[in-house]
């Protein structure tokens, strides 16, 4: 008995580590499972592994060989899926329009057994509650709905009031310090250590107290601490 638990135990930390360096290699795609070929294999992966780890009764290398066969057909097809659109839409599927020009499509809606419940769930879950401000709607393979508004009911940009800077430059976040400890390979550029002093220095910081601090997309330094300070903090999950 203590020979199984050990073999099982072993099988599994082995399982979880193939698991692992298999789905850095595969790739993001197969993880977001956007496409039914994708959500096929992340479930007999999860199968395979479940099986290598806990059942003893099957014999461990025949089941890896096995393991890395699909993955070796995954990367072959995805290799030829690359250079063919019709191979791609074999695989991945393509989305179902629901709406156009604001019309309901109860053919397409039955031919995917997609019912209005399930059409006014996913459009209030975008914040829309009036059907009729609708233009065109598509099912994507994944199952989310994709829309476009009427004219009328589409969103204000900055352009179109003519707010934009002609070189206004947006950045991407660039995180300084999590858990108490400064991200060292982020301090470059213009933001470097000694710009991180000057900043701590003119609030009244010491790297320990700091929780999280970031810079945004506007530049602005954003800097969470331990101690919050906070009289009646909301304490729900």
């Amino acid at each position: 008995m203590e020979h199984v638990v050990i073999l099982a135990i072993v099988r599994t930390i082995v399982a979880y580590i193939i698991l692992m360096v298999v789905t850095y290699c595969i790739g993001k795609q197969v993880n977001a499972h956007k496409n039914y070929y994708n959500y096929a294999l992340s479930i007999t992966v999860g199968s395979f592994i479940a099986n290598m780890g806990f059942d003893t009764n099957l014999k461990f290398f025949p089941m890896l060989a096995a393991f890395l066969t699909l993955v070796f057909l995954y990367l072959i097809m995805s290799a030829y899926s690359a250079n063919s659109r019709r191979l791609r839409i074999w695989l991945s599927g393509q989305p179902t329009v629901i709406i156009e020009n604001g019309k309901l499509l109860d053919a397409n809606m039955k031919k995917v057994r997609y019912t209005l419940d399930h059409l006014n769930l996913q459009l209030r879950e975008q914040g829309i509650f009036n059907i009729e401000e609708v233009d065109f709607a598509l099912l994507e393979v994944s199952g989310g709905l994709s829309v476009i508004m009427k004219p009328p009911y589409q969103p204000v940009l900055k352009k179109d009031l003519n707010l934009v800077q002609p070189h206004q430059k947006t950045n991407l976040p660039v995180e300084i310090i999590m858990d108490g400890k400064i991200i060292e390979k982020n301090l470059n550029g213009p933001y470097s250590k000694q710009w991180l002093e000057q900043q701590l220095k003119s609030r009244q910081l010491e790297i320990h107290d700091i929780h999280y601090a970031v810079v945004g997309t506007n530049g602005s330094f954003f800097t969470d601490l331990y101690q919050d300070h906070l009289k009646s903090p909301v304490d729900k999950e």
